[in-house]
């Protein structure tokens, strides 16, 4: 879509999720910078408020709700529509990934939290916010990740969860194409996160699992360009976005990539090292 005949984000109503920090923040930042209303959500009420009152005092509020939790999110959307008289855009982003850890040594709890999350989540976040955005002809820009299509040891709860984010997406833009609804997906790399941080950073496992992925697909990216790709996407209404750019590649190649992919890690020496010493921790 060209510059003139986007669709700028001025005057619109924004619900973003995850927002208290980090990707979510900095898109609500984004999306206030070019003049729209933005509803930050989270389920951290402290850290919520100073969040919010570091956008600004305009155009800005905040609702606290835990996506997990359907009926909250319902009141959630109910409070947006009540204050503003309408929705047009929701930026689904709430996310977690767990500590690193194989499929036989990760917590059940730590796993069932994280499909509860991005997964079960993002679900009701779209859901509870579908008949609105209808209503205004609006957008969903679901964030996922390259996790949804590339293969990796230690974080398939992530990946499993970022996948069906993936074809939750797939079919809400087929079946509220109808309606006018734009529903785009925005997938990142690795982005400049204390999410990235704690798992991959801080955590010896999670740098050695980092370790396999190839330049330049472990190249980062700033919370700050994230924000602007997905903002861009929503005024192109675009229905994908990759960044890095490298991704893109490897998505649109994936079903030629990953069976080779596959097939060399299913046979790497250091790979059964990196699993092994995943089993044994928990072992």
């Amino acid at each position: 879509m060209s510059r003139a005949t986007q669709q700028p984000v001025a005057s619109r109503v924004a619900l973003i999720t995850g927002a208290a920090k980090g990707i979510g923040l900095q898109t609500a930042r984004e999306l206030h910078r070019r003049g729209a209303h933005v509803v930050l959500l989270d389920r951290d009420e402290d850290l919520l408020i100073r969040s919010a009152n570091g956008i600004g005092h305009e155009r800005v509020d905040h609702v606290v709700a835990d996506i997990t939790d359907y009926h909250a999110m319902e009141k959630a959307v109910g409070y947006v529509i009540e204050t503003f008289g309408r929705l047009d855009l929701v930026v689904a982003n709430a996310g977690v990934a767990p500590p690193p850890g194989t499929l036989r040594s990760i917590d059940k709890g730590a796993f069932d939290r994280v499909i509860d999350i991005n997964q079960t989540g993002t679900w009701n976040t779209v859901r509870a916010s579908a008949e609105p955005i209808i209503a205004a002809r609006g957008q969903f820009q679901l964030i996922c990740s390259g996790a949804a299509f590339s293969p990796g040891v230690g974080g398939a709860a992530y990946m499993i969860s970022k996948a069906a984010v993936e074809q939750l997406a797939r079919a809400l833009r087929i079946e509220t194409a109808a309606y006018g609804v734009a529903v785009g997906t925005v997938y990142f790399g690795l982005v400049e996160t204390d999410m990235t941080h704690a798992t991959i950073d801080h955590d010896p496992m999670g740098h050695a699992v980092a370790a396999q992925l190839p330049w330049p697909f472990n190249r980062r990216i700033a919370v700050e360009e994230a924000a602007r790709s997905i903002v861009d996407s929503v005024e192109a209404r675009a229905p994908r976005t990759v960044r890095p750019r490298i991704w893109l590649l490897y998505s649109v190649l994936r079903g030629i990539i990953n069976p080779v992919v596959d097939a060399y890690l299913v046979r790497s020496r250091r790979i059964h090292r990196l699993v092994g010493e995943f089993d044994s921790e928990d072992g």
